[in-house]
């Protein structure tokens, strides 16, 4: 059987090409001559009786046989480098060394640690606040935590959680200033942990785009927006995974029953050739278990006993109705999509 298979450095060759896009970059990346790139897929092609790229133009086009080709080759080069990093990393001990989104860090990760550290003690963990997806691709890191669309090249991606998001604020501030209709957003500092595009996503679900806004801020990352929400800075954009557990102590409130889809997701992200690798492959085997065991909270409970106590005349609870928008009340409208119903419940 091992006969009728092509040589392996024609096959590195075609990979690193049809990936690459050019005979150039794809002999820089396996560090041989123009010429030795081209020499090796001749040879391929000749094995094979067929021709795999398209000649011409400054990018190569793979050919209908060549498309076929491809998946197969890169499948077992991933698969290869994943064996190769179980057997050169064969224990769970060791340093990890993991980035993740600021807030995802500071507000989820780090509060359920210890779960992690208990069950695996010889992991020596270095936790980096970061959502910079170059670190895919650096050797230092072993493990990133994104939020993003999930299209990163070369490497190994996979979900880990939608989002919805929706305004968060502290009960000191709803205090002293009321939250009863969303127009009452213009009496606030509005708190942008983006360049606004989530806040403007939020105000045309609640068909006030053109909203006349106060002072806002804008911060680099939800970490810090809701960390100035926490401060009574004004109002943030949270999500149930990294305000869940804030809400349900009563250290920030929802104060609308309105969510709206994240426009990115969080991703589990590593290099294709560690990924098999035992300590990484425990660390992210916790990762998706933490998720699924920990349900979130009921949001709502503390919201809603901290609006009540403040909504002592009942007309006050009709004016929010004929508003539009109500304090958060019902157990089920916010939630986490994507997950089973019993886990019903971003950076």
């Amino acid at each position: 059987m091992s006969s009728r298979l092509p040589p392996l450095n024609p096959l590195r060759a075609f990979e690193a090409t049809a990936r690459r896009g050019s005979v150039s970059a794809a002999a820089r990346e396996l560090n041989v001559t123009h010429g030795a790139i081209s020499h090796q897929i001749r040879a391929l092609e000749l094995s094979f009786n067929a021709t795999l790229f398209e000649r011409g133009g400054k990018r190569l086009r793979l050919t209908p046989q060549g498309a076929l080709l491809l998946p197969a080759v890169t499948h077992a080069f991933a698969e290869i480098a994943a064996a190769t990093a179980a057997m050169t990393r064969p224990a769970t001990s060791g340093e990890l060394r993991i980035t993740c989104v600021p807030a995802l860090l500071s507000f989820w990760m780090i509060p359920r640690l210890h779960q992690f550290t208990e069950q695996f003690p010889d992991v020596r963990l270095t936790l980096i606040a970061s959502n910079d997806a170059a670190h895919l691709h650096s050797p230092d890191v072993d493990i990133c935590l994104l939020y993003g669309d999930g299209n990163w090249n070369d490497c190994w991606a996979k979900l880990w959680s939608r989002l919805e998001l929706f305004p968060v604020v502290s009960p000191t501030l709803l205090n002293m200033r009321p939250l009863r209709s969303v127009r009452d957003l213009r009496d606030h500092v509005m708190l942008h942990g983006d360049d606004g595009r989530e806040w403007n996503t939020w105000l045309a679900a609640a068909d006030a785009i053109d909203l006349q806004r106060g002072r806002q801020h804008f911060m680099s990352d939800a970490r810090l927006s809701t960390e100035a929400a926490l401060h009574n800075q004004g109002v943030a954009l949270g999500d149930t995974i990294t305000a869940g557990s804030l809400i349900a102590r009563g250290e920030l409130i929802a104060p609308f029953d309105l969510t709206v889809p994240a426009n990115d997701a969080f991703f589990v992200a590593c290099r294709n050739e560690i990924r098999a690798a035992p300590i990484v492959r425990v660390f992210i085997d916790w990762l998706f278990a933490a998720l699924e065991s920990d349900p979130m909270p009921e949001l709502q409970v503390s919201a809603r006993t901290i609006i009540r106590s403040r909504m002592s005349k009942p007309e006050t609870t009709r004016k929010t109705a004929a508003d539009g928008f109500q304090p958060i009340s019902s157990p089920s409208r916010i939630r986490r999509p994507g997950h089973p119903q019993k886990r019903k419940a971003k950076s």
